[in-house]
């Protein structure tokens, strides 16, 4: 085999992301299998620079491309001191003086994209920003116009199309001035690059037809990946081992909220399902976390939690959503109600109300003869006249009006006789229930028949008994509403004490609780959710038991494709929004891989005399094929 150099140099380079998916790209023809070389990238933005020396292994320079016109616009000043245009010769110093095959730009796309309004657009600074894909590649025409490369390639949004037109146009005309054949494609990096992402990319393809036949190759389409497959290989957000870069974003609790709330696969739209009153979400309610699983409710079909000792509760999740419950079969329906009208439950040994659906609706309660514990109305006649006639079998009971007040009168009943007055009939059953069992004594409360007497504090007890439930056993002590001091026994025991968020607790012994010393806290972090506007890191279990979350910045560089999974990334500066930026602009490694092989292999084949080779994929559904084999300017 023999190996043959490939050079790519890159305009608007960002941090490399391009020119390292460059470098891994692979073709191989005949004897003949291409090995690509970086020269260099150029840059405005001098982080993006340091971090293209570590992603595409050589340095990188920064440079202003505007000219001052744009500078002027965009800036909305003059230059500073020592400010001045980009050059050619700056452009081939960039390079290493070396001329490149293939120049791979990719100008900023702010000013085309769809996330900004089609008004402001249209303002002197964003078409500013706009002429820099003209004006990059004006300069590096002019820079190699006495040996063009054999490729140039203008990466950008697809929006391009449309609100760059009259741009794609003047650079159109300007490429085939120098000898080039010009298309226009779009396509997904993600199926390029086999991403778990689907990223939509314009793609205009510049190839010189006096060094290069047209030939039809293209990349096979990759399926693409699942979020979870890139995710799921990394440490959870916030684990050290995943590097600073891997830290969660600290967003504002209202978007946390809103986060919470929008439906998997689905965007902020969903929100508008929500039923909102003054507002205030009218179905739903958010409460701090007290603990891991607190009064938590296991589903039916989830495993349940580990079985302790203490399984209740209030420790974790040991309830559980039987929906056997409404059957009522098996033991499941406890304190069932069964309708009248429908058949009872299995009759079992144990069939009380708590064992299941023993209970019956009973329509015919007003009946008479089922009115167990009734009382009849004068008015009305008295139900079948039984061997059971007692109050517990049927309504044997008449609410009499005719019982007149008098002495006679059976008004025994838990009444108490006065000292002065006369007992009633001694009977075989004296309880407080059943006559006038009880006196009103005033004779002073003695020491030992004092029951449930309370001692004032200035006289003696009564005899100390071992029933202590049977004496005067309380005191009226007059001491708790004073001022404690320290070594009062009442205040350092702690009996129902609540220990400050701040403080140390006491020691914690077998049979603490919160009526025998310190066993609460003051907890503020359930007072209150947080404000609206304040930042921090929340978990909320969204409706459909997931963690609704951003991205990590390091997540968002192993799906663009920046760096493997298991992998940390070190970009230069410490700032999230820097790094998110840069890394949001960058083309992905994995997609410019895909198009470099493209570009190899035809390269190759030109060179070693080839003049037609065609794949076994259908060319209709290879854009970029298209685009590199056309003669004349064509839309694909």
């Amino acid at each position: 085999m023999r190996l043959v150099e490939i050079k790519h140099f890159h305009l608007f380079a960002g941090l490399g992301g391009g020119a390292a998916g460059f470098n891994r790209g692979e073709a191989r023809v005949g004897n003949l299998q291409a090995r690509f070389r970086c020269l260099g990238g150029i840059d405005v933005n001098a982080p993006a620079i340091a971090d293209f020396g570590r992603l595409a292994g050589v340095p990188g320079t920064v440079l202003d491309l505007f000219s001052r016109e744009q500078y002027i616009a965009f800036h909305g000043h003059e230059p500073p001191a020592g400010w001045r245009e980009a050059t050619l010769d700056d452009i081939r110093r960039a390079a290493g003086y070396e001329r490149p095959h293939i120049v791979f730009t990719s100008p900023p796309c702010k000013g085309l994209s769809g996330l900004l309004s089609e008004s402001r657009s249209k303002t002197d600074r964003y078409q500013a920003l706009n002429r820099l894909t003209l004006r990059g590649i004006w300069l590096t025409m002019e820079a190699w116009a006495d040996d063009p490369p054999e490729f140039v390639i203008l990466e950008n949004v697809p929006r391009i199309q449309s609100r760059g037109r009259h741009l794609l146009d003047q650079i159109g005309d300007v490429l085939r001035s120098y000898g080039y054949a010009v298309a226009e494609t779009t396509h997904d990096c993600g199926e390029l690059g086999g991403l778990a992402q689907s990223r939509k990319r314009f793609l205009l393809v510049a190839r010189h037809t006096g060094k290069i036949s047209p030939f039809l190759y293209e990349p096979h389409k990759r399926p693409l990946h699942a979020v979870g497959d890139v995710l799921g290989r990394m440490p959870l957000p916030g684990d050290p081992a995943g590097g600073p870069m891997h830290r969660v974003p600290r967003l504002q609790w209202k978007t946390w909220v809103r986060l919470a709330f929008v439906r998997a696969g689905s965007d902020w739209r969903s929100l508008n399902e929500l039923a909102v009153e003054d507002g205030i979400l009218r179905d739903y309610l958010i409460v701090p976390e007290r603990c891991r699983d607190f009064l938590g409710v296991t589903g039916w079909d989830e495993t349940g939690a580990t079985v302790s000792a203490r399984g209740l509760p209030t420790n974790g999740r040991y309830t559980v959503a039987d929906p056997r419950a409404c059957s009522g079969f098996g033991g499941g329906g406890k304190y069932i109600v069964t309708p009248f009208d429908s058949p009872a439950n299995t009759v079992i040994a144990g069939s009380t109300t708590g064992n299941g659906a023993f209970a019956v609706s009973d329509p015919r309660f007003n009946g008479h003869e089922y009115g167990q514990y009734g009382v009849l109305p004068w008015n009305e006649h008295t139900g079948a006249i039984s061997g059971q006639s007692k109050p517990g079998g049927g309504g044997y009971t008449v609410a009499d009006p005719r019982m007149p007040e008098s002495d006679s009168r059976h008004i025994q009943m838990f009444r108490v006789v006065d000292w002065a007055g006369s007992s009633a009939t001694v009977t075989g059953s004296q309880q407080v229930g059943c006559g006038a069992g009880c006196v009103s004594d005033p004779r002073p409360v003695g020491p030992i028949f004092g029951k449930y007497a309370v001692t004032p504090w200035h006289e003696n007890a009564g005899t100390v008994i071992s029933g202590a439930v049977q004496g005067a056993y309380a005191v009226a002590d007059p001491r708790p509403g004073l001022q404690r001091e320290r070594g009062d026994h009442y205040l350092t025991a702690g009996h129902y004490g609540v220990v400050q968020w701040e403080a140390a607790c006491g020691a914690v012994t077998a049979s603490t609780g919160h009526d025998n010393g310190y066993g609460s806290v003051a907890d503020p972090r359930v007072d209150a959710l947080p404000a609206a506007n304040e930042n921090l890191v929340a978990v909320i279990h969204s409706l459909d038991g997931t963690w609704h979350r951003p991205f990590t910045t390091l997540e968002l560089a192993a799906l663009q494709g920046l760096v493997d999974p298991e992998e940390q990334l070190e970009l230069d500066g410490l700032s999230d929004s820097g790094w998110r930026e840069r890394i949001g602009n960058a083309v992905p490694p994995p997609a410019a891989q895909a198009i470099a092989g493209v570009m190899g292999k035809t390269l190759l084949l030109a060179w070693s005399g080839e003049t037609f080779s065609l794949g076994n994929t259908p060319i209709w559904v290879r854009p970029v094929a298209v685009a590199l084999s056309v003669r004349e300017n064509r839309h694909v």
